[in-house]
């Protein structure tokens, strides 16, 4: 059962049967793409062919250009989308060459960053998907075992070694994500050192081999900002396919018997700044916040009790 944050998410919506025993059928793609009410998906790199400002372009296999890899991303679950439900649903990773094919005009191919927000559930869940497999088709072309190239096997969902058998499944980075607050109920925002310095977020980071979610919580916030925390909760998730996080969103608060030293660790986080609810709406006009697409939007936004207008 989802959490209520995580039902309001953008990207961790969906109304898609990913039908994973298609799958297993050593011709699915063939078969698939041999059924004339199979839709295709053009993908380019991690671009998406738009058919529309707020609809993926979802097209009979016969006017796709043939494509480098394809991935079955399941069979559509939307009663309001033109397809039937049912409709299997089958992405292609095209080149450029193929990809230009198709359409030459820039504003065609979207990227997930942008157009989230607008897109059904249904499309929000395809998108995901697509970008986040094709992400790894890309970053896993070896195996990591012998260096030998890797055969793509199950409609695109593991890559096999032709000489041993071994395989390679895709993966996913969990990575926290903390909207942390003190005791006066200020949220701690960051500036890290990749973006603009007018840019504000949440402190996040990678989950460690062998650490908990929560253990994480309280190492991250204290290597970025110097702050110890306690009382981690989970508040909801969302999957982020730049490359392959999966983005576990949390709160926590100060400890107030020993709240550590606010400082950046200067490497990733370059300044940090406490928030009141009324500085964070008197700041819109300078401080930029997360995209909606994000799940650092919508954690601000909870704590904030209301959406922000930037």
């Amino acid at each position: 059962m989802s959490s209520p944050l995580t039902s309001r998410l953008p990207l961790s919506r969906h109304r898609v049967d990913r039908d994973y025993l298609t799958r297993e059928r050593p011709d699915a793609i063939p078969e698939l793409l041999a059924e004339e009410g199979t839709r295709v998906l053009p993908v380019w790199g991690t671009r998406l062919l738009m058919a529309g400002d707020d609809r993926l372009a979802l097209l009979p296999p016969s006017e796709v250009p043939e494509a480098g890899g394809y991935l079955y991303l399941g069979r559509s679950l939307d009663p309001d989308a033109t397809e039937p439900v049912g409709t299997p649903l089958v992405a292609a990773l095209l080149d450029d060459e193929a990809s230009a094919r198709l359409s030459q005009a820039d504003d065609d191919w979207g990227s997930v960053r942008m157009f989230g927000t607008r897109l059904s559930d249904r499309d929000a869940g395809l998108a995901v998907e697509a970008v986040a497999l094709a992400n790894w088709h890309d970053s896993h072309r070896f195996s990591p075992r012998t260096g030998r190239p890797l055969v793509r096997d199950k409609a695109g969902w593991v890559g096999r070694d032709a000489d041993d058998g071994h395989e390679v499944f895709p993966r996913t980075d969990p990575a926290i994500i903390v909207g942390v607050t003190d005791a006066d109920d200020r949220l701690l925002l960051g500036s890290n050192a990749l973006w603009e310095s007018n840019r504000w977020s949440l402190l996040a980071g990678f989950v460690e081999p062998g650490e908990s979610l929560e253990h994480a919580v309280q190492r991250e916030i204290f290597e970025e900002s110097g702050v110890k925390v306690v009382d981690p909760r989970y508040v909801g998730s969302q999957p982020w396919p730049f490359p392959a996080s999966l983005m576990l969103g949390f709160t926590a608060r100060v400890d107030v018997d020993d709240p550590g030293t606010l400082e950046p660790d200067g490497a990733e986080i370059l300044d940090l700044r406490w928030f009141s609810r009324d500085e964070l709406a008197a700041s819109l006009g300078d401080v930029l916040l997360p995209g909606r697409t994000s799940i650092a939007r919508a954690i601000i936004e909870d704590w904030f009790g209301a959406e922000l207008d930037q």
